[in-house]
């Protein structure tokens, strides 16, 4: 008989506003939600804690349709760091049971603990059980754990229970646990692709695995076949390690603009202002980047997405510069554009040992002093004179590295 890994997923309910309750006591048994700011039109529910949920409050909807629903809702903003903090302090307690921890976003890790069973003493059902209540017990918030063979069904088994539960999905009752169930239970089939399913009578996940695979690679290509013999149970991607973690495939920014902007100017001070953030982030890393997209969302809410592949860049004239090239070969200046986002990927670490010409070490040391002085003092306390407003203006969504 094969002997399969013991896999959790553990996943904090309502991270966001669990945070937020749990490090805030005058908001302790009141319906809550994190928000954008209204004045800067990103007014909508980005988290709410279960009593909000329970009297119909939804993430991404507006605050006023929100409040409709729950007149007593609180609303906080977005607190990034702490959230960045705790995830940081929910991982030491996860490295407790095995160095196999791989996270997903700030609020979720699979843990790989097959090594630890032995030496604990334990199931994969108990020590799941302990570390819920660990985390109740350290934080003051929950999360829900899934216990599987594999990385897809762990996560799908936090998924079917929540808030606070434990649910087991064993290989040998996988098929009949998961198969009956919609096929956008899966992460990897969004609302696009599931309604491309839907209109070929493909529901559920059984639906989808019974499909040939060569039909599926003509629909999801490559990703799609991997999707397709991991929901049979037949291709496992191990858990990383979390000390040998491998960097980020792509860093990005954006943000919504207060008011509506068509000029060129006004689009590259948005362009310039994402470049800043960005170029501090490869700093912080020690990376460098050899291709470049931009992202423009008009007030229609019409996407337009373009990319530049070049000689590695990492300072934040150069992403502006290539960025421009992008907007200026492609967009006509004719819409009005509501959201911009600059991402830059092919990341690659930096030689300790480089050959680099005069002007162009010259420039590296001038962004290193900018990025000193950032890191010392804050990001507003130097920047391009041209980009005042913008930095006044303007508060940049940071998005976690992405690996996509």
């Amino acid at each position: 008989m094969q002997n399969f890994p013991t896999i959790l997923h553990v996943d904090v309910n309502n991270f966001f506003a669990s945070v937020e309750c749990s490090t805030n006591p005058s908001l302790k048994d009141k319906p809550v939600a994190v928000t954008g700011n209204p004045e800067k039109r990103t007014g909508i529910i980005l988290a709410k804690n279960e009593l909000a949920k329970k009297q119909g409050v939804q993430t991404g909807e507006a605050i006023w349709q929100a409040k409709q629903k729950c007149p007593d809702l609180v609303t906080v903003e977005p607190h990034y760091n702490l959230y960045e903090k705790i995830c940081k302090q929910l991982h030491a307690l996860y490295l407790n049971y095995t160095d196999l921890v791989e996270p997903l976003g700030l609020d979720e890790c699979w843990l790989d603990i097959t090594p630890s069973l032995n030496y604990l003493k334990k199931s994969g059902k108990q020590i799941a059980d302990e570390i819920r209540e660990e985390v109740k017990k350290q934080f003051g918030f929950t999360v829900s754990v899934g216990v599987s063979f594999s990385k897809i069904f762990a996560k799908l088994g936090s998924d079917l229970k929540k808030p606070d539960a434990t649910t087991i999905i064993e290989h040998e009752k996988f098929k009949e646990k998961t198969y009956p169930l919609p096929l956008n239970s899966i992460v990897g089939i969004g609302t696009r692709l599931t309604k491309k399913f839907e209109k070929m009578n493909i529901n559920t996940i059984g639906d989808f695995v019974h499909l040939e695979e060569k039909f599926v690679n003509d629909i999801m290509g490559k990703t799609g076949v991997e999707l397709h013999q991991k929901l049979r149970g037949e291709f496992f991607v191990p858990v990383k390690c979390y000390y040998h973690l491998i960097p980020p495939k792509s860093i990005g920014n954006g943000t919504t603009t207060i008011t509506d902007i068509k000029n060129e100017k006004d689009i590259k001070s948005v362009v310039n202002f994402l470049s800043e953030k960005i170029a501090q982030r490869l700093a912080n890393k020690n990376f460098q980047a050899s291709c470049v997209t931009v992202t423009l969302k008009t007030n229609e809410f019409e996407i337009f997405r373009h990319s530049y592949t070049i000689s590695p860049i990492r300072s934040s004239e150069e992403i502006t510069e290539t960025a421009m090239q992008i907007i200026k070969k492609y967009w006509k200046f004719e819409k009005y554009v509501r959201a911009v986002r600059v991402r830059v990927s092919n990341l690659e670490k930096i030689d300790k040992v480089e050959q680099l010409s005069f002007l162009k070490e010259e420039k590296n040391n001038l962004q290193k002093s900018i990025q000193k002085i950032k890191n010392k003092y804050g990001n507003d306390k130097i920047f391009l004179a041209s980009d005042k407003d913008i930095f006044i203006n303007h508060k940049s969504k940071e998005e976690s590295p992405t690996e996509n």
